[in-house]
């Protein structure tokens, strides 16, 4: 049984997204762990990278700095190892970004939970991409200001105070749509989000009203109900719903109707880990995260439905496999990867 994901056709397009779990506890920390080149964990993402393979990747928890130093010190760890990733993007994120109220109610200024995303630090946490393919920075559409308020059929309700309501954006790190320029000039759209875990809060449910919300910002889309249009086929939605379709706590309508929606397919990734969750409803086989408690599917990537889909996976190999360990130590998250026919239709 293969542990790689590295089997893809020269006629087909990989397309991942993983969480490497590169935040640290302040600014400027993550530079300086890439540059110094003596962090394990840092080791073993690029190790996982390198397994991967893909032609474009998201990761979807990278400290953000204004200068993209991080993340060119990545790609330069990256291209050092043999992968070379030439296209680059990220932007300020949610993550840490004050807003001067007291957010989370605990009757303090100031703290993680009263930035626009939870972060004690701005950047704490943000999205990236690494591509191949030349990425069209100048058509590149940031949703991250959106306001929650004005998601159509939100479901709010009374978690949050007026003041807050007026100023609180949906997303928690970001909501991006990435246009990368295929080899016959077209673009392929990516739709990428990094939403907040359902949990960590009160008997209002904040942060679980907001997660659903987070993946029902792109039914909204999807359905032509926001002001922001659905881009012209094909695009791939992809990033981390934080949140199961069966298992675990949470809302899971918004996440279960993307996955049966008609404009999207879901390829189903599955790792070869064998494991099993006699307390679970889903199958392990999906699984993309493994927490304290158990698996649970949580990151996605799901092709707009005209999309031919050549193979999926999620590399998550068996304990034995050699890449096993240097999974685990780089993240809880294990990467999910769709490979795709080129040319597309």
């Amino acid at each position: 049984m293969a542990t790689s994901a590295q089997a893809q056709d020269p006629a087909s397009l990989r397309i991942a997204t993983y969480n490497p779990d590169l935040s640290r506890k302040g600014p400027g920390l993550l530079l300086r762990d890439i540059l110094a080149g003596k962090d394990k964990q840092i080791e073993a993402v690029i190790a996982t990278l390198v397994d991967l393979d893909a032609d474009i990747l998201v990761l979807t928890d990278v400290d953000y700095d204004h200068g993209r130093a991080a993340l060119t010190a990545l790609a330069g760890a990256l291209d050092a190892a043999g992968i070379a990733y030439p296209h680059r993007f990220t932007a300020r994120p949610n993550g840490g970004m004050a807003t001067g109220l007291d957010l989370d109610g605990d009757g303090r200024l100031g703290g993680p939970g009263d930035a626009q995303g939870f972060g004690f630090f701005a950047g704490r946490g943000g999205l990236a991409v690494l591509s191949r393919l030349p990425i069209d920075e100048a058509g590149v559409r940031d949703f991250s200001n959106f306001l929650w308020q004005d998601l159509p059929g939100n479901i709010i309700d009374g978690s949050l105070a007026e003041p807050v309501r007026a100023i609180q954006r949906l997303s928690n790190t970001a909501h991006w749509d990435v246009p990368v320029v295929l080899p016959d000039g077209t673009p392929l759209h990516l739709l990428i989000w990094h939403a907040t875990p359902p949990i960590f809060d009160g008997p209002k449910d904040r942060n679980g009203r907001r997660n659903h919300d987070e993946s029902a910002f792109w039914l909204r889309m999807l359905d032509g109900t926001l002001p922001h249009p659905l881009p012209d086929a094909p695009f791939v939605l992809l990033g981390e719903a934080k949140l199961d379709p069966i298992d675990g706590d949470g809302r899971n309508g918004a996440i279960n109707a993307l996955l049966a929606h008609p404009k999207l397919q879901d390829p189903s990734p599955k790792g070869q880990h064998g494991r099993t969750e006699p307390d679970h409803k889903g199958p392990a086989a999906l699984d993309t995260a493994l927490y304290d408690f158990g698996g649970l599917r949580v990151d996605y990537v799901l092709p707009s439905a005209e999309l031919t889909v050549r193979d999926a996976g999620v590399l998550w190999p068996e304990d034995d496999a050699p890449n096993a360990e240097t999974l685990a130590r780089a993240s809880r998250h294990r990467p999910v990867w769709v490979d795709i026919t080129l040319p597309l239709p």
